[in-house]
């Protein structure tokens, strides 16, 4: 049986709710699939290993989502803490991609 997704504000079942649930997943590997090409190509165009960190960057992306938090109405603590992961996560994948890059040339 497939349930279709709905709206949370819709849902009657838990089977909605977990349809939904796993439909918003898939779209957010999806997008993350994409974030992390990004992170490809930052390896591919920084000129040295040294730019991959950038603290000031990073404080900036953290900060970004939390407002975005915020103005969603949702933990913002919480998400502040889950975009630090997942930006530390990008930059250890842009530091292998970017040694990687070094090592074929």
């Amino acid at each position: 049986m497939t349930v279709e997704r709905v709206s949370p504000t819709d849902c009657v079942s838990m089977a909605e709710v977990r349809a939904g649930v796993d439909a918003i997943d898939r779209a957010l590997v999806a997008l993350l699939v994409t974030r992390f090409g990004y992170m490809d190509a930052a390896a591919r165009i920084k000129p040295d290993r040294g730019a991959v960190r950038d603290e000031v960057r990073k404080a900036q992306v953290i900060a970004n989502a939390r407002a975005a938090a915020v103005a969603g109405g949702i933990p913002a603590d919480e998400i502040a803490a889950i975009w630090d992961r997942l930006v530390e996560a990008s930059i250890a994948y842009e530091f292998d991609a970017y040694d990687a890059r070094v090592a074929a040339e």
